[in-house]
């Protein structure tokens, strides 16, 4: 097991109406000037912008609002909100969406304190020093921004999409009601139903040895999500498989799975360069793509691991390593089919005469080697991305 620190700050409010405390938990860290960030009109049409505003009125806290925060969320507006924010001399900022408002939130609040380009952290070019405080309302779970110390960001100038990981975006608290996600549409739902699957997957399979307490947590989290997910689909207004996505969506990418272990996140890097290419792709349907074929293609490196991982997570019984992984893969393939996931990168309208520009994108021009399993250069994830279709 290798040395690890693990530190997770959130406050979490969990449970029915949680969301009717955010001006009395607001008021007593002493903020009394926010900002609050939330995409178009949803939060609005639901009545959730309501509640929210009467809430933070009740306790005479002063909004600034920015609304119209997009999927997977975009530089330009981050830099927008920065200016406001500087402007109006906010204390904090406030996130009331998915994974996306979240993740604007916490550049935002980077950037808020930084003198430079807030792209800089995405590109190693600046560490972050300090950050505003930030906060969030959960309605979709997905992307676990709420309890991460990650946020991800895209520049469609350059079609490019990066992350920044720091202990400066842990959020303060994270208010998690799981009716707020009664509304999430299946195909959404989905999304996020793989997304906090592959969080999981993503740190088990490292080229660290197992480490068996970690190992046991991400195969029973994941086991419970597979169960709840097809629930939810079928039964949107299910509480208790809303609940347990909720706090599964949160548990996968706090860090908790990769304790003993790390993680590296490579399936995502692929998938940051489809939809940092392709905008309309939805983050979780481009991984219900790449994940199984990324699988398919290392597998062999340590069919050990992943026979494992196949048999305690998708109950394959084959006792032969190799066609216990291969079925595996297929179950796990058919599992995100039955959710209503793509295939295919070319059902998500990505061309299959991409797949160079994508691997260039992943491998920042032939400059990069994406290591986990074994060691992916511009050659291998091409031929990945080729495997797709």
């Amino acid at each position: 097991m290798l040395n690890f620190n693990f530190h997770t700050p959130t406050a979490v409010y969990f449970g029915k109406d949680t969301h009717l405390q955010v001006g009395k938990i607001i008021s007593e860290y002493g903020y009394n000037k926010i900002m609050m960030q939330y995409g178009k009109q949803s939060i609005k049409k639901s009545g959730l912008y309501d509640q929210v505003i009467a809430s933070l009125k009740e306790y005479n806290i002063q909004v600034i609002e920015m609304g119209g925060v997009e999927p997977n969320p975009k530089l330009q507006f981050v830099n927008q909100a920065i200016k406001v924010a500087r402007e109006q001399k906010v204390q904090m900022i406030l996130a009331v969406g998915g994974g996306s408002v979240i993740d604007s939130s916490k550049f935002t609040a980077l950037g808020v304190k930084y003198d430079g380009n807030v792209w800089d952290f995405t590109c190693g070019k600046a560490v972050p020093q300090d950050a505003l405080p930030v906060g969030c309302i959960l309605t979709h779970s997905a992307a676990g921004s709420e309890m991460s110390n990650s946020a991800v960001l895209s520049d469609l100038t350059i079609s490019k999409k990066k992350g920044c990981g720091s202990q400066f975006n842990r959020c303060k608290f994270a208010i998690l009601n799981p009716e707020l996600t009664y509304s999430v549409s299946k195909y959404q739902t989905a999304c996020g139903v793989v997304d906090m699957m592959t969080h999981t997957m993503e740190r088990y399979f490292t080229p660290q040895p197992p480490v068996e307490i970690t190992d046991g947590i991400a195969e029973s989290l994941l086991r419970t999500i597979i169960s709840a997910g097809k629930i939810a689909i079928e039964n949107p207004t299910d509480y208790e498989a809303r609940a347990t996505l909720m706090w599964a969506s949160s548990l996968s990418h706090n860090n908790l799975t990769d304790c003993g272990r790390g993680g590296s996140l490579i399936v995502h890097q692929l998938e940051h360069a489809v939809s940092g290419e392709f905008d309309s792709v939805a983050h979780g349907a481009g991984l219900a793509v790449l994940y199984p074929a990324w699988a398919k293609y290392v597998y062999k490196a340590n069919p050990k691991r992943f026979s494992r991982f196949f048999r305690n997570v998708f109950g394959i019984t084959e006792q032969d390593d190799m066609i216990a992984c291969e079925k595996g893969i297929k179950a796990m393939s058919e599992y995100f089919i039955s959710l209503g996931m793509p295939s295919k990168l070319s059902d998500l309208g990505v061309p299959k005469e991409k797949a160079e520009r994508l691997a260039d994108l992943c491998t920042n021009g032939k400059t990069r080697i994406l290591d986990s399993q074994m060691k992916l250069g511009f050659n291998e994830c091409k031929e990945i991305f080729e495997s797709c279709y």
